[in-house]
This record gives C-alpha cells, structure tokens and sequence, in this order.
C-alpha cells in the first residue's frame, strides 16, 4: 500500500510545498483536499474517489475548487467529499458561496457518522481532534496494512487520539512548529517536533512522517530531527513528491 504526499505545508504554499493533500492511488482515497489536489489529475487510476477532510479552514479544503481540472481528462463514476455534517454545510455556504465559487462541484457530499468502508476490505474510522472550529483524525485499516493522519491539533502523548492510532504502521503526523515554541504551537492548535515524537513512541507506530509544515523560512519552522530521533528513531520530514509504502 502506498500513501503520495500531494501538499506538505500548512497554512500558505509556498516554492516547494502546497497544503495539505495526501493519496492512496490504490483504493482512490484522498485525505484533505488542500492546495496540493492539482497534483492528483494524472495519478488517478480508479473509478472512484473518496475525499475525507479533517476539517475546512481553507488550507485543507481550497483544492476541492480545482476538482474541475483534476476530473477534465479523467472523468470518474463518482468523486464523494466526506466529512463531518456541520464541516459539509460551511463548505456549501461559504466556500461555495455565489459570491466565491458559483458553480455546483462535480462530487457528491457524506456526513461522517460512523466507520467508512473502502477498497480492498480497508475501514476508515474518525476521531476528534482538539483545534480551533474542530478537526478531526483517521486512522485507515486494511488486512496488513494500517495508516493514521493526524493534522490540525496540539501534540501530547496523553491526548486521547493516542490511543485510536495505537500500532499503525505509518503515522502521518503534522509538525507545524519546532521546539521552542510551544505557546504558539497551543495557541495556534498545532504540534511541535519533541511533542510529535513522543505521540509516535506512547502509540507504537512503526513509522512516523511529518506533514503540515510550516511554510515560512523562519525559526518556528526549522526542524532539527537529532533530538526528536532520540526519543523516536522512525521519524522523517515529509515532503511534497514524496511516495510512502506502509
């Protein structure tokens, strides 16, 4: 099973990242719909496609505007966003506001409720997060092959989202601070680099891959892995291009 990193950054893109946006080519699955979706009209090879968001602050959920290019050359069965009921409306009051985006998408839309099948006898399960407006997390579980996203929340590894991504074999995990700046990092809702490392360790993943950057070339974003790899070796900085087998 494979994971493709389309969007890395948080926040803004910027010369080498777009936001947040990750594939399964696989089994069709996109999770958040970020800047980096554009990426995504010459890797689809299914029929169908499933787009789970986390939550719509407009890094995680601008890219579904570009789903008419991405589907021009491709058209699929059925393209469904899925997300939680309240996230759903915002989308179709605001982001698709007359006075922003006046035109219907080509998807239809499904309230997360409950456990989601998907291709290959996976599952797909939700889980909340704590950010501001609310996010939520995944954890996606096929016979032999298990992955967590985990985006948009304050690293701790006794937050009880530890305990839903116990033992997966990739942890997509975001990093949108360095050390040093843990005020931000609560008052912001994100993750410091030592915090992410000891969510990995206290869950037992096999691996850890760091996304949602920080866009900007500024301290707050500068990621020194020494440290962090001394409380959990499996730690890599994700980048945009890059494909994951787990």
């Amino acid at each position: 099973m494979r994971v493709q990193l389309l969007g890395t950054a948080g926040y803004h893109p910027n010369e080498t990242r777009q936001t947040s946006c990750l594939f399964l080519p696989e089994v069709g699955v996109v999770l958040d719909a970020g800047t980096g979706l554009f990426r995504l009209r010459e890797k689809l090879s299914t029929e169908s496609l499933d787009i789970f968001l986390t939550h719509v602050h407009l890094d995680h959920v601008v890219g579904l505007t570009y789903l008419f290019d991405v589907l021009v050359e491709r058209p699929l069965a059925r393209v469904t966003v899925h997300a939680a009921v309240e996230k759903l409306a915002a989308i179709q009051s605001h982001l698709l506001s007359e006075h922003l985006f006046p035109v219907a998408l080509p998807c239809d839309y499904a309230p997360l409720t409950g456990p989601v099948t998907l291709k290959g006898d996976g599952i797909l399960r939700a889980f909340p997060l704590i950010h501001p407006g609310g996010s939520l997390g995944f954890r996606l579980d096929w016979p032999g092959h298990s992955l967590a996203y985990i985006t948009d929340t304050t690293a701790d590894p006794a937050a009880d989202y530890v305990r839903e991504i116990d033992g997966v074999d990739l942890l997509l995990h975001e990093c949108n601070f360095a050390d040093g700046f843990e005020q931000q990092a609560r008052l912001t809702g994100h993750s410091t680099l030592s915090s992410v490392a000891r969510v990995a360790a206290a869950a037992n993943v096999s691996r850890c891959v760091l996304v949602h950057l920080n866009p900007l070339d500024h301290p707050a974003g500068r990621l020194d892995l020494d440290a962090a790899r001394r409380i959990f070796p499996a730690l890599s900085i994700g980048t945009d291009g890059q494909e994951v087998e787990f």
